[in-house]
Order: C-alpha cells, then sequence, then structure tokens
C-alpha cells in the first residue's frame, strides 16, 4: 500500500539520527475495546496485535521506562488506520491516573486529522456510530469536528492539494469494505497544544529535523479550519514530520496556569513515536540536549507479540512525551496470527517526499 518513492541521495541532514518516518501516535483511552471497535468497524482501521498486561508487581520499571505509578497496569492494542498511519491505544489502571481528558485548550490537548473521499458520507457514518458532531462549522470552513464515544476529538476533511511542502494522503486502493464505506484516504495530521509555540516549533525543527510548513502565526482568520467550534483562537505551526506525516502545533489564547499535561496513564495521555534505524545512536544524540530525558535505556522486548523492537521513551523540554523505535517488521510474531501489518516505512527516509 505504500506509493513508490526513490530514496534520497541527497546528503544527510540534521536533526535526529538515522530517522525513517512517524512510526506511530500513542493515545491512552478509557476502554481499549470501545476504542478498537471504533477504529477498526467504523473508520476501517487494521488491529494487528494487543498485548497485556503490561506491569510490575514489585520494582519500578513502570515508572523509570514510562513515567507511571509503579503499580500501573496497561493492556495496548496497535491498529494501523489507512495506509501510512498506526495508532497505539493504551488503556491503563493506576492508583493515581486522572480519568478527565484535557480539552483543545489545555496544554496536552490533540486530536486527530483524517482525510476523507465524501465528507457527507463519513458524517453520516460517524453519527450512526454515536460520534458527536461539534458545530455549526464557522462559514466557509472546510471541516468538520467530532467527539468519539468516548470524548476524544476527530476532524475530518475533503482531499487537499499538493503544495510541495505538507504532506498530502493520496487515494489508494482501500483496505477493507469499511475503509472504503468511509472513503478514508489518510491521515492528514496530528495536532498538540502546547505551552510555548516558539519552543515547541524549534525543538521540531531544530532537534528533530522537522520542516516547517506554516508558522508559527495566528489563525483567526481562518479559525474553524483549524479549531474545533468553542474553542479559542490560537497560534499555530504546522510541520513536515517525515515523508508521510504532518504535526500540527498549537498554542490558545485561553491558556492559563494549570495541571501538567496528561501522563500515559491519564485518559488523554499520548505520545509520538519515531522509527529510527539506530535506537542507540537517536538515544545518545538526544541525550546531549538540554531539556531532554532519557527515560532509562534503550531495551529490546523479548517475547510477546512484537519480540525484537528496541525502544525508548523521552521527556521533551516542550511538554509531549516521545519515543525512538526500530521494529523488525516481516519477522514480528503477530504477524504469524494475522494478515494485518504494522505501517512500516520500507525505504522511504526522512527527507523524502513521495
Amino acid at each position: 500500500m505504500h506509493n513508490a518513492v526513490t530514496p534520497s541521495s541527497a546528503p544527510a541532514r540534521t536533526g535526529l539520527p538515522t530517522a525513517r518516518a512517524v512510526d506511530h501516535y500513542g493515545f491512552t483511552v478509557p476502554r481499549l475495546d470501545e476504542a478498537v471497535t471504533f477504529f477498526t468497524d467504523v473508520l476501517g482501521g487494521e488491529l494487528c496485535y494487543r498485548e497485556g498486561p503490561v506491569e510490575d508487581h514489585r520494582g519500578d520499571w513502570m515508572t523509570r521506562k514510562l513515567g507511571v505509578h509503579p503499580r500501573a497496569r496497561a493492556h495496548v492494542a496497535l491498529v494501523r488506520l489507512g495506509p501510512r498511519t498506526n495508532l497505539e491505544l493504551f488503556e491503563y489502571t493506576a492508583p493515581d491516573q486522572v480519568a478527565s481528558p484535557p480539552g483543545p485548550d489545555d496544554v496536552g490537548g490533540h486530536h486527530l486529522a483524517l482525510v476523507v473521499a465524501d465528507l457527507d458520507a463519513a458524517e453520516e457514518r460517524l453519527r450512526r456510530a454515536e460520534a458527536v458532531r461539534l458545530g455549526p462549522a464557522a462559514p466557509g470552513a472546510s471541516r468538520r469536528w467530532f467527539l468519539t464515544p468516548w470524548g476524544s476529538l476527530l476532524s475530518l476533511s475533503e482531499p487537499g492539494r499538493p503544495d510541495g511542502g505538507r504532506y498530502c494522503p493520496t487515494p489508494t486502493p482501500y483496505a477493507n469494505p469499511v475503509a472504503r464505506s468511509l472513503g478514508l484516504i489518510g491521515t492528514e495530521h496530528v495536532s498538540y497544544t502546547v505551552a510555548d509555540l516558539d519552543a515547541a516549533t524549534a525543538f521540531f525543527t531544530d532537534v528533530l529535523g522537522a520542516e516547517l510548513v506554516e508558522g508559527p502565526r495566528g489563525t483567526q482568520e481562518r479559525p474553524g479550519d483549524h479549531r474545533p467550534p468553542g474553542a479559542r483562537s490560537t497560534r499555530r505551526a504546522l510541520l513536515r514530520t517525515g515523508p508521510t506525516a504532518n504535526c500540527e502545533l498549537v498554542q490558545s489564547t485561553a491558556q492559563t496556569p494549570g495541571p501538567r499535561p496528561p501522563r500515559n496513564s491519564d485518559v488523554g495521555g499520548h505520545h509520538l513515536a519515531f522509527y529510527v534505524d539506530d535506537v542507540d545512536a537517536a538515544a545518545a544524540y538526544l541525550g546531549r540536549h538540554q531539556g531532554v530525558e532519557l527515560m532509562g535505556e534503550p531495551e529490546t522486548i523479548a517475547q510477546g507479540p512484537i519480540a525484537g523492537d528496541r525502544w525508548l521513551y523521552f521527556r521533551t523540554p516542550i511538554g509531549i512525551q516521545m519515543e525512538i523505535i526500530n521494529m523488525p517488521d516481516g519477522s514480528l510474531p503477530y504477524e504469524s496470527q494475522t494478515s494485518a501489518r504494522r505501517a512500516a516505512p520500507g525505504a522511504l527516509r526522512w527527507h523524502d517526499r513521495p
């Protein structure tokens, strides 16, 4: 399902060493079964694997490696959504869990933006699945906003025109009848609300090697396209994060001092994961940057559906938790149990532009 691409022969640029692409978007939901059903039966994703419980009965592994309470417990599912996107969904139980997710104006707020072939048909399908339409939309807006049945924010839009900067999903053969019914083309971007837009943009460009496509600037001229109804105006930046993903960063004018962004174990927790060829080299590079906190050492999973995965979480100075990961796709244990496959970068490199 990957488009043909000629790997870049340009000299290596600054940024995260050996990076290939965004590997997945991680989200913590209140009920894993409900979220998996929604993303597969309603949006046309494919369940690749489930694992868990992930826990440590006596030690502090959960705190050191995941930043959660030592007695926290997680179940995880990986859903491939469209041709390029992996969603890693978590359900946690933890003694100190926060059950209320952040709103779009709160630091730690976020949403997933999808591209569909027919907005009206897609909206009808979401409404039948008890997703709530937020609106009415602002005059001239080309984006429609929804809350999933468990309260996560989702937007839908129709395909845009490639402009040489942002990644624009293009129609490919639908993976299954559900995706065809929805008209799902792909993921346009993921969006995160941050406390300091300029600092966040600098971290993405200077440390991770992302390409600034738009901003940072205000978006008052087109508020309905970039903010859900009822949200306040923002400053905004859009970045190309590798060959097949965009990341939107927003800073709300309504922000007031409040609690820290959600942890992994909180409902509404999230992280952004990057596929790299060499996790150890990427970790060494990140560890040299002020404000980056490596959460332990790189670790290779020894058993379970993704045995062979080498990974490491890290905290950033901009409030978004991230991960570096290397998956031996093609030889993962889960692949013997299903025809579904994770979206993998294949031959793509970070600065390729398919």
